[in-house]
């Protein structure tokens, strides 16, 4: 009963401070699309070729720091490091709303990227402070539901924003909360339970008991180099990079893809552009529960991307003449690409101690955004150089096929077989 409450208590103080900081990121971070979809590239005389690289060039700055940013997060501090980054990002974010040409769009988009690198690797090793191995599927699925949820009210505000005002504004208006936020997190986020003035003393030493039992029986590592060679973090990262090739391809495209289907204005596009990240909620929500309930990671991953290949196949096979239909297949994509992100991220601490679980959660985070900006910057030159999305929807079916596959690759040893023995031996206790 006493564990209930200690869960109940934690879930209710630190997942919504967790949810917001990861959803104002990603605010910051997708709106391009809809800019790039609204008139920005005739104002500052951006040619179809440079709008793709920037639409892509936020994720370099994004690959570069990934890394550095989890080995802070571990060794120092998350909240100063969430801190600064807000305040930077929120205010890069507004800026974009008064560059002058493209060029200063360009420093802009990679400095931007270079900031939020450090967000979501923090964010991780931030949840395996706080949250036990039978809690971590959801508890990652809560943070990330910031993107599809961001997504979701974001494609309807901007549509608006960019109607009644201009893009610019859009940026300024969607960049300021950021910098609010920042003094409210600094407020009310704790690195550790130890340091929580909410949690009592036994609810402290029951918490951190559990989590360093967790790390008995996971197999020593003793750097950060011996983890980056393991065999199941390469093929993680290699997943991850075919899977944010359709990601990031999906989100920030999907506005000019629908607006050039049916030529309708930025309002109706805005609209359509939701209807998939609704689904994506609903999918990481009945995912990241059942992975939890049955603590089986690998088939909660990949059945979900080979079927969001498998939509992109389709939506590819029936062209531009079937618009509702192929738009049908669009919101199955992104439902099923979103749904497997709570399970991924459990697997890394499951396989890895603590001592370096996060550098290589970063690792394959930071591949992911190389995926994030070779799916960006080909599907927008698919699209501009065809004149169509068909392109553009075979090398996301593609990627993501790739992914379900490599998926599979893993061996069950590595996290499942480790979480069924570590529950048989936790059962004598329950009686």
């Amino acid at each position: 009963m006493h564990i209930a409450k200690l869960a109940q208590r934690r879930w209710w103080y630190i997942m919504p401070m967790v949810f917001i900081t990861y959803s104002l990121a990603y605010l910051d971070r997708a709106n391009y699309g809809f800019a790039a979809a609204s008139g920005m590239a005739a104002d500052l005389m951006i040619t179809p070729g440079m709008s793709s690289l920037l639409g892509a060039l936020f994720f370099l700055g994004y690959f570069f720091f990934q890394v550095p940013g989890a080995l802070y997060a571990q060794k120092h501090s998350v909240k100063r490091l969430i801190f600064v980054s807000l305040i930077l990002w929120g205010s890069l974010a507004t800026l974009t709303g008064v560059v002058a040409n493209a060029y200063w769009l360009i420093v802009i988009r990679f400095m931007l990227g270079v900031v939020e690198a450090v967000v979501m690797p923090a964010m991780l090793v931030y949840l395996c402070h706080w949250f036990t191995r039978a809690e971590r599927s959801r508890a990652n699925t809560f943070l990330i539901l910031g993107n599809p949820v961001t997504m979701l009210w974001m494609s309807v505000v901007s549509g608006y924003l960019i109607e009644h005002f201009s893009w610019r504004w859009m940026f300024i208006i969607e960049g300021l909360p950021a910098v609010l936020w920042a003094f409210i997190w600094w407020r009310l986020a704790d690195d550790r339970p130890a340091q929580a003035k909410w949690l009592s003393e036994s609810e402290k030493s029951d918490l951190a008991d559990a989590l360093a039992a967790e790390q008995v029986g996971l197999k020593p590592v003793k750097n950060y180099a011996e983890a980056f060679r393991s065999g199941k973090v390469i093929i993680l990262s290699a997943q991850f990079f075919l899977w944010s090739v359709g990601v990031y391809g999906f989100v920030l495209w999907l506005p000019s893809i629908l607006k050039q289907g049916l030529q309708m204005d930025m309002v109706e596009a805005g609209w359509l552009s939701a209807l998939p990240y609704l689904a994506a909620v609903i999918g990481m929500l009945g995912v990241s529960w059942a992975s939890d309930k049955l603590q089986r990671r690998k088939r909660f991953v990949w059945p979900p991307l080979l079927l969001a290949a498998l939509a992109f196949y389709g939506s590819y096979a029936l062209g531009s003449e079937h618009f509702w239909l192929s738009y049908s297949l669009l919101v199955v994509a992104g439902a099923c690409m979103y749904a497997p992100y709570g399970p991924f991220f459990a697997i890394v601490p499951e396989i890895l101690p603590a001592n370096v679980a996060g550098g290589a959660m970063a690792l394959i985070n930071s591949m992911g955004a190389l995926g994030s900006f070779t799916g960006s910057y080909l599907v927008g030159y698919l699209n501009a150089s065809t004149g169509n999305p068909g392109a553009s929807y075979l090398l996301m079916s593609g990627a993501l096929l790739l992914s379900a596959l490599l998926t599979l690759l893993l061996k069950p040893s590595g996290c499942d077989a480790l979480v069924k023995s570590a529950s048989q031996r936790r059962r004598p206790l329950a009686h």
